[in-house]
């Protein structure tokens, strides 16, 4: 939104409570079930815009997109597609920088070359300033689509492959850009996108307005041809961030929130205890809105994450909370979102790891039970917290868990992220291991006649230690699993997952260093993670684990399975003709998403 408005740490210990005592106030609780699943996140960022405002200077780049000590660790990098194709070269330096980080990179146009568009009267669109109103010729979508795809191809030249691009910048505030209707939109997307060759971003309104997304998601055409609904945040009411009509017809389609300021352009991003807006708009974004990417306007300006000194600016900070915690990959999870006024939680995942977010804007201190279920592992969590005077100061010392619950005191107007393995198994110790389940095939899926796994839990307290099953399928899939008593067995419907406590093979514990058989279940250690399950919803049954280079996908043929790396580009589109399938793939080491349309994405690691 290219707009005249728009325009180091001290060493402290953390108060802990794990007790109320007389004079203070009850605590509130916070639940977190870790087995209910919620959106993959994708990643925090912000917009660089070269042709308007000087590029990020080198430091400035590791500030931004560098995970350590005072710096953001910012993963998703939105750059804009100029109209003059000698100014694209603006773009690579910065781009280039995130890309070989791994991060996502996508792009957005404001406006074609000139001879494609305009000038015509549309009633009440007329622009927000002032200027003429413009729309792209019909005759020339054609020649748009490959102006869009030839900034694809320039970027990929110059090293960096873009996850995704957009249509249109804004199509409904035209300010001095495009202007369109819904109706051209969706005829744009089903007959020039998919000569784009990237993935598609639509319509990226500037209020969230569903009135422009809810067409492309009713025709089938379009909406075929889109890959991320995009959306901005500039005065939309939080009545309006819940989008019932994508749960129902989004399957397969990602949401991304690709730009926003909060709360506005005007204070110093410094200001205190303004810049707490920005975490619980992210909050509201990842929860009430379920985003699963987060993206700030221009990085660097006095009211943005990156002030114009360089440094971290509070707001910065409020975006840190969650970027340098909740990695690309993490799944949101449920959490008791507001435990009290003024007090908003939200909790993520990836593995055996938990971040809970926790954001503070009353007056006065809050003590907080926090309660963690679904997971298969405890222990200690390390927190870092941000006040108005202290910048993601990480605390001396760890809290303890204990039977999936610990408690913490959150200061006045405050934000803590958490971060550690929890859960409420009992104390056992997670050894982090994950099943390739090779022969769990459709027919047994079915319910044939193919012997479940003969695998069987020692009792509590024994020194096997803990394993964490997904299962792909139904609830009927995990049902014959065997646990001597039924007392050391959780079963996790919402993921799929059965989590077994000092694990027994054949009446041997088993605590995994090298992959072991029991059953028809192989056993292998340090796996981040093997299956996922392809939801409730889902049309026919879809795993994929992974061993070495090998992958191994469970489908109910005939389906078609794309593999995407985490950048978004498309490594492999596979053919499945049988229930079962086995690919050998020359992929790079790495974090790699696996696709069916309608189902969700499976996420495995390449190692």
């Amino acid at each position: 939104m290219n707009r005249s408005t728009k325009l180091p740490l001290a060493a402290a210990i953390f108060a802990l409570s794990c007790a109320v005592g007389g004079g203070v106030a009850v605590a509130a609780d916070a639940t977190i079930n870790l087995s209910a699943e919620k959106q993959t996140i994708r990643g925090f960022g912000g917009m660089n815009y070269p042709t308007w405002i000087a590029d990020l200077t080198a430091a400035q780049r590791a500030t931004v997109f560098e995970n350590g000590n005072n710096q953001l660790g910012f993963t998703v990098l939105r750059i804009h597609v100029d109209e003059n194709k000698d100014n694209w070269t603006k773009e690579v330096a910065t781009a280039k920088f995130a890309f070989e980080r791994g991060h996502i990179v996508f792009a957005s146009p404001w406006n074609p070359p000139s001879d494609m568009k305009e000038a015509f009267s549309c009633g009440n669109c007329n622009g927000a300033n002032g200027d003429p109103t413009y729309r792209l010729k019909y005759n020339r979508y054609a020649d748009y689509a490959k102006h869009l795809n030839d900034f694809v191809t320039y970027m990929k030249n110059n090293g960096v492959e873009l996850s995704a691009i957009s249509i249109q910048n804004e199509p409904d505030y035209d300010a001095g850009w495009l202007y369109w209707t819904p109706t051209e939109i969706v005829n744009f997307l089903k007959n020039n996108a998919r000569s784009i060759n990237c993935r598609i971003i639509a319509p990226e309104s500037f209020q969230y307005v569903k009135t422009l997304s809810d067409p492309i998601l009713n025709d089938a055409q379009a909406l075929a041809n889109v890959d991320i609904i995009g959306a901005h945040l500039y005065g939309t009411q939080l009545t309006q961030f819940p989008y019932p009509l994508f749960k129902s017809k989004g399957a397969g389609k990602e949401l991304w929130m690709t730009e926003a300021y909060h709360p506005n352009s005007k204070d110093s991003a410094d200001v205190w205890p303004g810049a707490l807006d920005v975490a619980q708009h992210v909050h509201n974004a990842m929860v009430e809105a379920e985003f699963q990417m987060y993206v700030w306007w221009y990085i660097r300006r006095l009211y943005s994450p990156l002030k114009e000194d360089g440094t971290i600016s509070k707001r910065g900070y409020m975006m840190a909370h969650f970027s340098k915690f909740v990695r690309p990959g993490y799944v949101r999870v449920d959490a008791t979102k507001s435990p009290e006024t003024n007090v908003f939680v939200s909790a993520y995942k990836s593995g055996s790891k938990a971040v809970i977010v926790a954001v503070n804007k009353k007056t006065s201190t809050s003590s907080m039970n926090f309660t963690v279920s679904g997971g298969g592992a405890t222990g200690s969590v390390e927190s870092w917290r941000t006040s108005g005077t202290e910048n993601m100061l990480k605390a001396t010392g760890t809290i303890a868990v204990s039977g999936g619950k610990f408690s913490a005191t959150l200061p006045a107007q405050s934000v803590t992220t958490f971060v550690g393995t929890l859960s409420a198994d009992g104390g056992n110790t997670d050894v982090n291991v994950t099943c390739n389940v090779n022969n769990l095939n459709a027919s047994y899926i079915a319910g044939s006649s193919v012997p479940r796994p003969n695998v069987s839990c020692g009792p509590n307290g024994g020194a096997a230690g803990a394993a964490t099953f997904h299962i792909s399928g139904s609830a009927d899939a995990v049902s014959g699993w065997s646990s001597p008593g039924g007392a050391n067995k959780m079963y996790n419907p919402g993921v799929r997952e059965v989590v077994l406590n000092n694990l027994e093979c054949g009446g041997v514990n088993v605590t995994p260093a090298a992959p072991v058989t029991c059953g028809s279940i192989e056993i292998v250690p340090d796996q981040t993670t093997s299956v996922a399950n392809a939801g409730a919803n889902a049309r026919k049954p879809f795993s994929v684990s992974v061993r070495g280079k090998t992958l191994f996908i469970t489908a109910a043929p005939p389906t078609v399975v794309e593999i995407y790396n985490i950048k978004g580009g498309k490594e492999a589109s596979i053919n499945i003709s049988g229930a079962t399938h086995t690919v050998n793939l020359s992929l790079p080491d790495g974090v790699y998403f696996a696709k069916v349309r309608g189902m969700r994405d499976v996420k495995f690691v390449v190692k």
